[in-house]
């Protein structure tokens, strides 16, 4: 059967057909991913009148967003200069416009928009120009991934349509087969650490759940992709958890071997799992090992991301709704919660989490109204992995730098970055204003440059008293205490104590 023609689909089209007065002028409806998109001459009706769009969402249960006609949009140097004039306090910095899509991308500077003046400017300035508003931060310290990233989805335009048009073909599909039931095939991350990877079967659907590695001294350990239960061929999504190599770090190989779907994940997962797939090819480079794929393949991968924000409902097979909730782990680390066959099954997958509020990042999510499975994460769960308090934790390490400074010796402090070096240098950040150390240069190299920038460029996921901090016009992360290093020369000059 064409999926064109299913008839579901052609039920959701004259769903919103024949439920919507004329002056809506719906000129099309498409299926773009997760999202059915109403095209209208007469977009305003929508925002002036939202008991329309209640009514749609109502009727038919998914997520619907409206934008304009192409052929009323405002021509782009009109709508630039109107943006820039009537909207100065976005502080913006670039202004992009998507043909295929109808979208203009903002990149602004102001971090202090509240969602309730977001959403309202987002109507002000379609209403204005009817190019749909999309609103992106620049971070304040430059990132090349950020960069590279955003360029490459500018770059897609009517591919990244194409694909979401078939994706949502996928997921809207009238549902062939009535049976329930749920087959869960571990196929890495079992009593072991590394290489999280778990496959969700149902009569409809094929869905992995991580994709990780587990790196070795000798030889990385990948998931069993040689399983009966899996194919590559019938696999409909992926959800990554966070962008540790652990949960995320096969995920290109799928491209290599022909996988074409979505991949579904949170925005600055999206980023950051660029970066630590780029790192892990050049550390095997530089070890004599063979990766099990290539640069090509991690751009391959990230053009079929579908960033999903925490609370956002959102459909991704015709049986399986999926939900994010903040995991507290790193950023953009997300506590997983299916809804299949609707109602029939709940499971969450925590993925990695914390309880505990960090400088960071909020604490996890941890109150869902039905699970039937949960599936937990239990690294340092047993009775004897007895951790020392945060407070402890920061008591000892600054105790250790007033030591060493009093000695005149540098304090090296090795760690990942992505997560343990941000929180790091908020700690490090706060007892030099506080007066706990003494005021010196903390010097940030590699890597943790790189992510710290990814970090600045996503302020609504970090924790309220980070966000606080920024909105006052404090981001700690550009503190006058932390200098980058950026080349050996000046490394070097570090090392020496020039």
């Amino acid at each position: 059967m064409s999926l064109l023609s299913d008839e579901l689909l052609m039920e959701i089209r004259n769903t919103i057909l024949n439920n919507m007065p004329p002056e809506t002028k719906i000129t099309s409806i498409e299926f773009e991913g997760p999202k059915i998109v109403i095209y209208s001459l007469n977009p305003i009706v929508f925002y002036e009148k939202d008991i329309y769009i209640k009514e749609i969402v109502k009727s038919i249960k998914k997520r619907v967003i409206i934008r304009a006609d192409p052929s009323i949009r405002l021509p782009k140097e009109k709508a630039r200069f109107l943006i820039i004039k009537n909207f100065p306090d976005l502080k913006i910095s670039n202004i992009y416009f998507d043909d295929i899509s109808g979208e203009v991308e903002l990149e602004i500077s102001n971090l202090n928009l509240s969602i309730k003046n977001n959403m309202q400017l987002t109507k002000d300035i379609f209403k204005l120009t009817m190019w749909r508003p999309k609103m992106i931060h620049k971070p304040p310290l430059k990132s090349s991934t950020v960069n590279q990233v955003r360029e490459l989805f500018r770059s897609l335009g009517e591919e990244r349509i194409n694909f979401l048009r078939q994706v949502g073909q996928r997921i809207h599909r009238s549902i062939v087969f009535k049976e329930r039931g749920v087959r869960i095939t571990a196929l890495g991350g079992f009593q072991e650490v590394g290489r999280s990877a778990i496959l969700i079967q149902t009569a409809e659907s094929n869905v992995l759940l991580d994709m990780g590695i587990k790196p070795g001294y000798r030889i990385d350990v990948f998931p069993r992709l040689d399983v009966g239960e899996f194919d590559i061929e019938n696999l409909d999504a992926v959800i990554i958890s966070h962008a540790h190599l652990d949960h995320s770090g096969f995920l290109p190989f799928l491209y290599k071997y022909g996988y074409r779907g979505p991949v579904y994940t949170t925005e600055p997962t999206l980023y950051l799992m660029k970066l630590l797939f780029e790192d892990y090819i050049d550390v095997n480079m530089k070890e004599g090992k063979i990766s099990p794929y290539q640069k090509k393949d991690i751009m391959k991968a990230i053009s079929y991301v579908i960033p999903i924000s925490y609370g956002e409902v959102t459909d991704i097979t015709s049986d399986i709704r999926l939900t994010f909730h903040n995991a507290g782990h790193i950023l953009g680390s997300a506590i997983t919660h299916l809804h299949i066959g609707r109602g029939f099954f709940n499971l969450i997958y925590t993925g990695d989490f914390k309880f505990e509020r960090s400088r960071l990042l909020d604490p996890a999510v941890y109150r869902f109204p039905r699970a039937e499975l949960l599936i937990m994460e239990s690294t340092y769960g047993g009775v004897s992995d007895v951790m020392p308090t945060r407070t402890e934790s920061e008591q000892a390490l600054i105790e250790i730098i007033n030591r060493t400074i009093s000695r005149g010796g540098k304090v090296l402090i090795p760690t990942l970055a992505v997560g343990r070096t941000q929180e790091i240098m908020l700690v490090l950040n706060e007892a030099i204003k506080r007066k706990l150390i003494p005021e010196v240069t903390v010097f940030i190299e590699g890597m943790m440059k790189e992510a710290t920038a990814i970090h600045t460029a996503f302020p609504n996921y970090l924790s309220q008293t980070v966000r606080e901090y920024i909105h006052s016009g404090e981001n700690p992360f550009i503190s006058k205490y932390f200098e980058t290093v950026d080349d050996s020369s000046k490394r070097e000059e570090v090392i020496s104590g020039g």
